[in-house]
């Protein structure tokens, strides 16, 4: 520290304090010019994918709750009310009724959320991010399209049980089954286009083009959801299910990524060998 000078430090005409470049000698109230600043950009979290860059941080305690826990209690309440017949399927029953028409458009976009289109959609995104991670030297350049692959194998996994279990009978415009709650295209859909959205993200240069990307993943979700109620495969509910579902899963993606990208992270500037260390 250098010396102490009484009294509160003196502002220099037409400049302010917290704004003003601070001269290397002691005694200065302002900060050195030599320091280095508190966050360096090498020192900056990484991005979904781990690459070098300013990115929000991990959702803490609200946030947690916004994007995990209120979907998850809005999931359990409608299975609740699905298991018990419930007040809720009647007001459903009546929604589906007044937006039941079947044509050409709401089948194809019905069609979106199935497998044959959206999986080689996801795998095509999972290719390309797994390739611009691993060209540009990013460590564990691996792990989000291994997260994202994982994840969509999950879907039929939960989405099947539930249909067992619920053994919810399907909409008038259908043959008569069971076994449609919550909606296996609607998950689908969320899944892969959610995850082909969140891997594209980084690598995308402008504002524009991100946001471009979002409304492009709400709108095909919207469209798979409503193609699904208006040409009656499907409950609303059974899709407000599923979107719920998808939001869980996709927060947890995120989280996990950014988990393991930080550990990996910590252990580099620990000194720890990264895997691209070595001859290449």
């Amino acid at each position: 520290m250098g010396g102490y000078r009484p009294g509160p430090p003196q502002l220099r005409p037409g400049r302010a304090l917290a704004h003003t470049t601070g001269a290397s000698g002691s005694g200065s109230p302002h900060r050195s010019d030599s320091r280095p600043p508190q966050t360096p950009r090498g020192g900056r979290p990484s991005d979904l994918i781990g690459r070098p860059g300013t990115t929000p941080p991990v959702p803490g305690r609200p946030a947690s709750f916004l994007l995990l826990g209120l979907p998850a209690l809005l999931f359990a309440l409608i299975t609740w009310q699905v298991v018990v017949d419930g007040p809720l399927l009647r007001l459903d029953a009546r929604v589906s009724r007044a937006l039941v028409h079947p044509d050409r458009i709401s089948e194809l976009l019905a069609d979106l959320g199935g497998v044959p289109v959206a999986v080689p959609v996801l795998a095509v995104v999972l290719g390309y991010a797994a390739w611009r991670a691993r060209r540009s030297g990013t460590d564990r350049w691996w792990l989000p399209a291994t997260a994202a692959a994982v994840l969509m194998a999950l879907v039929p996994a939960l989405v099947v049980p539930l249909k067992v279990l619920t053994d919810r009978p399907g909409t008038p415009a259908v043959p008569p089954a069971t076994g449609y709650y919550p909606s296996g295209h609607t998950a689908t859909a969320a899944i892969a286009y959610g995850c082909a959205t969140l891997l594209l993200l980084p690598w995308l240069r402008t504002a524009l083009a991100r946001r471009a990307l979002v409304l492009l993943c709400v709108a095909l979700n919207a469209g798979v959801g409503f193609g699904l109620v208006r040409r009656g495969y499907h409950w609303p509910l059974d899709v407000v299910a599923s979107w719920c579902l998808g939001a869980v899963l996709l927060t947890a993606f995120v989280l996990c990524v950014r988990l393991g990208v930080s550990r990996s992270s910590r252990r580099t500037s620990a000194g720890t060998p990264s895997s691209h260390s070595g001859p290449s």
